[in-house]
């Protein structure tokens, strides 16, 4: 399948090469050139000048940019370019709001638009073994699934437009919540002048183990934040969370909380440390 890949950032970079090593004729675009000719340098395809080039006569256009506005410019170029009938799948995580905008807009110029956003980080997008969550109609998500199979373990269509990224908004509820109860534990253990490693071995076997404490116990013990998901990206994932809370009424006082904690990560200079810097603002007081 002819597929353009538009936003070669830490997440799309590996994910646009899992297309290429599954056979796809793959075309990319990033607004920073360098970034273009090392995924180049390293992967077979092309790469287009503009974003419309680049999508040209395209069967499946992915995204993975930054946030609303960015997918809005993007559609304005690529929509009238891409091979009628096909696909665009956005992996953003925006707002359900800006997806249904978007499915609506693809429809209009004959075409499938699906809300996609993924949960499994840098590890999971160089690993091929991201979950997707998705929004949109039976038959857009039917042209998708192959193309995101090339680098996701799992792939869910949960409803309609907009879906999907509301299924990852409760995602990342999950993850604020848990990030932050671990971060207390870690802390705990600390002060109480406990062996933590012994502590994880302890309890990681039981009702407390996660896929953090599996992942981020250590690190955090170690203070080593520099991998991972940014503080600056989950402060706009949970800001679209509250947004959207606010409008359908749900109460997400934790979140609220930990959205806060976070703020002042930002505060101590920890903008693209990873969620689990939460540790850090206990520890660093």
């Amino acid at each position: 399948m002819r597929v353009a890949f538009i936003g070669l950032g830490v997440m799309g970079f590996p994910m646009a090469g899992h297309l290429a090593k599954a056979g796809h004729d793959v075309r990319v675009f990033n607004r920073s050139t360098g970034k273009t000719q090392q995924w180049l340098a390293e992967h077979p395809g092309a790469a287009g000048a503009t974003i419309a080039e680049t999508a040209q006569g395209c069967e499946a256009v992915a995204l993975c940019v930054g946030n609303d506005g960015d997918v809005r410019d993007c559609l304005a170029e690529l929509l009238p370019a891409m091979a009628a009938g096909g696909v665009v799948i956005d992996h953003t995580t925006t707002s359900a709001k800006l997806a249904r905008e978007a499915a609506a807009q693809a429809r209009d110029f004959g075409r499938w638009f699906v809300d996609a956003p993924v949960s499994g980080g840098e590890a999971g997008a160089k690993n091929g073994t991201l979950s997707v969550m998705a929004g949109g109609q039976p038959e857009g998500f039917a042209k998708a699934e192959p193309v995101m199979g090339a680098y996701a373990k799992a792939i869910k269509q949960i409803g309609g437009p907009g879906a999907g990224q509301l299924a990852k908004m409760v995602n990342q509820i999950c993850i604020a919540g848990v990030v932050q109860g671990l971060a207390e534990a870690v802390h705990f253990a600390k002060a109480a002048d406990l062996d933590t490693d012994a502590v994880l071995e302890a309890v990681s076997k039981g009702a407390a183990q996660s896929w953090q404490m599996d992942n981020r116990w250590k690190t955090m013990v170690e203070d080593r934040f520099d991998f991972g998901f940014a503080v600056d990206w989950m402060r706009k994932d949970l800001g679209l969370v509250l947004d959207e809370a606010r409008a359908n009424g749900a109460s997400l006082a934790l979140t609220a909380m930990v959205d806060q904690f976070y703020a002042d990560i930002q505060a101590m200079g920890g903008r693209r440390w990873d969620t689990s810097s939460l540790a850090a603002r206990l520890e660093r007081k």
